[in-house]
This record gives structure tokens, sequence and C-alpha cells, in this order.
């Protein structure tokens, strides 16, 4: 009786460490959103039926930044015991679960976002593969994208924005037109978020020997392309806007939640920890508005 027990005390703790290793609470807030602005701007643009295919698309891509989350935390174990805070977060490096165990996960889950994408449409699918290979070669240390100089913001903005905003576009159309300005934007807006974890991470990525474009850039140009990003991806919102592709009462919604910016700023920035500047700590109240907007306009889209 003790030894079942014991048992399923060590499945549930296993279980709970995949689950840690996923870092689900730090990519939900981006990856629905983003995805369902693809679905979004799909249904405006062209008059296309939504269904049940925006439950799959908006599952598949959850799963593959979770796999991308849990590649990157079972190949960074090692550096993150150098760090109390980041080796606390990491189930690898607490050896709360092991290696075999997170791979064996991420393969799993790999493969059921592959099958969901496949359901979804063509497109999807090849969109969804090449999300699912960027997130093994960003991270694995045979190859390592993420230790590459603009080799890793490319790769990441493609994983974690860009391939995800067109996975929900290409759930319902297959031609984009003038939609690739918000594809751009949307990177952009991912631009700044690694850069801004670049420049928070910038001594423990020292520290492990990581030669991204930090190394290069030095922390304090790290700043200003990432702010010059942000700049860049307003300037593509409203060439957009101008260009006709949002509905206008869609600004009513960051009108009318925009004092959450004000009132809701934590100290910490979207992954928990202490935020480097003004832009960390309001990027949680700027993901809640982003999120408002988008299930706003689904809603409208449904009922239209």
């Amino acid at each position: 009786m003790n030894s079942k027990v014991l048992q399923q005390r060590t499945l549930h703790s296993r279980a709970a460490g995949i689950l840690k290793l996923s870092r689900w609470k730090e990519h939900i807030l981006f990856t629905v959103p983003v995805t369902l602005l693809g679905v979004n701007m799909a249904a405006d643009q062209h008059a296309v039926t939504l269904d049940w295919h925006i439950l799959t698309v908006v599952a598949a891509n959850i799963l593959a930044v979770t796999c991308a989350f849990m590649i990157n935390d079972i190949e960074d174990a090692p550096d993150d015991a150098g760090d109390p805070a980041r080796a606390a977060r990491n189930p690898v490096t607490m050896n709360e679960i092991s290696r075999r165990e997170g791979w064996v996960a991420t393969h799993v889950i790999a493969l059921l976002s592959l099958a969901l994408y496949a359901w979804v449409s063509t497109g999807a699918f090849v969109i969804g593969a090449l999300t699912i290979v960027l997130s093994y070669l960003y991270s694995w240390r045979a190859v390592r994208l993420k230790a590459r100089p603009l080799v890793d913001v490319l790769s990441h903005v493609l994983m974690l924005a860009g391939l995800l905003f067109l996975a929900g576009y290409y759930a319902y159309d297959d031609q984009p037109g003038n939609v690739w300005l918000v594809a751009l934007g949307v990177a952009l807006v991912s631009v700044y978020g690694q850069l801004y974890n670049q420049v928070r991470d910038y001594d423990m990525d020292r520290a492990a020997g990581l030669h991204n474009t930090a190394s290069i850039l030095g922390p304090v140009w790290m700043r200003y392309t990432m702010y010059g990003s942000i700049g860049l991806a307003v300037l593509c919102l409203l060439i957009t806007i101008f260009l006709g592709l949002w509905p206008l009462w869609l600004i009513l919604v960051p009108v009318i939640m925009s004092p959450l910016l004000f009132f809701y700023r934590p100290q910490n920035d979207m992954r928990g920890t202490e935020a480097i500047d003004l832009s960390g700590r309001i990027q949680l109240g700027f993901m809640f508005i982003a999120n408002a907007a988008v299930l706003i306009w689904l809603i409208a889209n449904l009922l239209d």
C-alpha cells in the first residue's frame, strides 16, 4: 500500500515538473492573441466563415510554443544552475524531472501540435512544421540559433510571433496581400521582446558564454534598438489603419482600457522577473488589452 502511494506521488511530481517545464503562464498571454489576430484578419479581409478550426489552430500554436519553451529549459539547465532565480524555475535544473523525461514530453507535444496543424489546413501545417523545426534548432546545443548574433533575433521573431500569426491567418485564407504589413508589425513587437530579454539576461548570458546579438551590440545599443523596434511597429500599425485593415470601432477597446497601464504596473515583467524599465512593467497590462481587443473582435466576427 505504501509503495503504491509513493509511486502515485512520484508520478504526480513528474507531471507537475513537466507542467512547470511548459512555462505556459509565460507564453499563453501572447500566443492566443497573436493567433486570433491572424484569424480575425482573414475573416475581415476575405469574409470567410469562422468555424471550430479557431480552437484547433490556437491549440496547435500553444503546443508549438510550449515545445519551444520546454526545449529551451532542457538545454539551458546547466547554465541556469549558476543563477538561483533561473534555477528555481527550471525543473530539470532542480532535478524535479530528468532530461530524458523532458525530451519525451517535448516530442509528444510536438507531434500532437503537428497533427492539429494538419487538421486545420495545408498552409497551417507547413507554417506549423517550420515553427516546430525552429523551436528545436533555436535551443538545441548542436545548432543553438539563440547563440548566433542576428540569427537569434530572426528565429525568435518567426517562431514566437510571425509564424503564429500566419498559422491563424492560413487557417482560413492563403492570400495575405497587405496583411503582410500586419505580420511585420507583430514581428517588430516580438523583436522588442527578444531584445528586452537579452538586455535583462545580459550578465548571465555572458557568464554562460552565449554569443548572441547582445554580445555584439552591448546593452546600451540594445536598448536603442529595442525601443526603435516598437516605434517601427507603431508605424506599421498606422499604415495598416490607413489601408483599412482594421475595423475603426476596435480603437475603443484600448482607449477604454488604457488606464490599466497607469494603475496596474507591477514591478515584474511578463516572465515574472524584476522589470528593467517602464516597458517591462507595462508588459502584462499591454497583453491584457491585446487579449481583450482580439477576443471582442472575434466575437464580432462570429456574430456577423
